[in-house]
């Protein structure tokens, strides 16, 4: 996350334990090789006026669309907008589509989803996976080598509204919970690949990260549903999860243990942990009657109880909750946010975006409070998952071993109890060794039978293609290429 939340740790430091035609100059570097190509924007560009989409089946929705290529963060094409939702006043949710470097024609689609919940997948875009990354500062960007638009066309959305660049006016309505935020994404989906047909068939790939635990299986189950009488069917392949909070009832049993593994250091003492461990029960009982009844009533007081008791101790170490390896806040951990925030920030870049004026924050804690209270934290997500798997729908939760908030042991541990056809056979599957084709180094170890696998990644901690972008670009590229008919 910056992603599940640096939100949330101020938000549980202190109320739970008292209760974010004209072209720009481009500017390259001496080496002319297209990895080290530094984008900086001298000017602006011709800004050019909307193309607005709609379709008579989501007469509430439209969408705002520009064109432009090689003037901002990569080469290729590019379209940026927003979706326009005009239901007791308005909200606008902020899109960004790279096609890929190498055949967009052919290659897959893909939509990236950050946490939070009320993170900007904008982090994804510059600090993780996207075609370019911010420099220091944010005085411009540069090429990404690793991207993952190397052969794929991928979409990064500022979802749920009020998340990054998107927007409500007034007292436009505001969603806090994965179901209401899929409806608006799916229709998103409709109308973009409706205008942009040759899109529309391509495979698709819908990946998220940390609270994507949720999002993911929300968004994929509203689009199988749909699938049939769409007017725009979408070629749902796979999935993808990474450092994922999806089944809270078995995650939340294995915080205590990564605490307590010492393949970095133990971060509490074994005592600290046992006593983690009995909290576990309260935890446990104060979740159970949310899967059973999914209202806010029955899931807020969980989400409460088990962030505090789970979370707390370990934040009180001095440990990074993202990377155990790190000893400091998740802020000063990564300083690229702050560039990040600068860059997005910058009045030119808004304007050329087609941004109004706001102040961008990574992660809105507001959002994440909306979420916190209606009770979707705790909710079973993972139950949209089964019927995906019995239709061949595959699924990749991949983690790095060096993550408390969303831990490799609670991943894998909710992954074999997920009830499916294939289970028992996926439990009796052993880890295998994986190593990076990149780095000729063996990088991490998996799991798989059928549509189902399982990937830790060595040396990473939540944000994995941040981390590890060599390893996180081959083990993505390995994983479309395997999905291809």
């Amino acid at each position: 996350m910056h992603k599940l939340l640096i939100a949330l740790l101020a938000l549980f430091a202190g109320a739970t334990a008292a209760s974010h035609q004209q072209q720009p100059i481009l500017l390259q570097n001496d080496q002319q090789h297209e990895n080290d190509l530094e984008f900086k924007y001298s000017r602006l560009p011709q800004v050019d006026a909307w193309t607005v989409l709609t379709n008579s089946k989501f007469p509430t929705y439209s969408v705002r669309v520009r064109e432009r290529k090689g003037e901002i963060c990569d080469d290729v094409k590019q379209y940026y907008g927003y979706l326009d939702v005009d239901e007791s006043g308005g909200k606008h949710l902020f899109f960004w589509f790279f096609e890929s470097r190498s055949n967009p024609k052919k290659d897959p689609l893909v939509l990236w989803l950050n946490g939070g919940p009320g993170c900007s997948s904008l982090t994804g875009l510059f600090m993780e996976l996207g075609p370019c990354r911010v420099n220091e500062g944010g005085n411009g960007t540069t090429k990404n080598p690793y991207s993952w638009n190397k052969k794929t066309n991928i979409f990064f959305l500022d979802q749920p509204v009020n998340t990054g660049y998107s927007y409500t006016d007034g007292d436009g309505k505001e969603v806090d919970t994965s179901i209401a935020a899929a409806v608006d994404v799916y229709a998103f989906l409709q109308l973009f690949l409706q205008k942009y047909s040759q899109y529309a068939k391509l495979d698709f790939h819908l990946f998220g990260e940390s609270y994507g635990g949720h999002y993911v299986p929300a968004i994929a189950e509203l689009i199988d549903q749909n699938n049939d009488g769409a007017e725009v069917p979408i070629n749902l392949k796979t999935l993808g999860i990474g450092n994922g909070l999806t089944d809270p009832l078995v995650q939340y049993k294995y915080y205590a243990d990564m605490a307590c593994d010492d393949k970095y250091g133990k971060s509490l003492t074994d005592e600290e942990c046992d006593t983690m461990r009995s909290k576990y029960g309260t935890c446990s009982s104060l979740i159970k009657p949310c899967y059973q009844f999914q209202n806010a009533f029955f899931c807020a007081p969980g989400a409460l109880y088990c962030n505090q008791a789970m979370l707390s101790p370990f934040q009180q170490s001095g440990r990074n909750v993202y990377d155990v390896r790190m000893t400091c806040s998740a802020l000063d951990c990564y300083p690229i946010l702050k560039d990040i925030e600068a860059f997005c920030n910058r009045p030119d870049i808004q304007d050329m975006l087609g941004v109004p004026e706001r102040q961008y924050v990574g992660c809105n804690q507001n959002v994440n409070l909306r979420f916190l209270t209606a009770g979707d934290w705790m909710r079973p997500y993972q139950r949209a998952l089964p019927p995906l798997l019995e239709k061949g729908i595959k699924l990749v939760v991949y983690a790095g071993d060096a993550d408390y908030i969303c831990n490799w042991i609670g991943n894998k541990a909710w992954m074999m109890e997920l009830e499916w056809s294939g289970q028992e056979e996926f439990n009796a599957a052993s880890d295998l060794p994986w190593t990076s084709s990149l780095t000729q180094k063996e990088t991490g170890e998996y799991r798989t039978f059928g549509p189902l696998t399982w990937l830790k990644i060595y040396e990473a901690g939540h944000l994995v293609p941040y981390d590890q972008p060599a390893a996180a670009s081959d083990f993505f590229e390995s994983w479309i290429e395997a999905s291809r008919d």
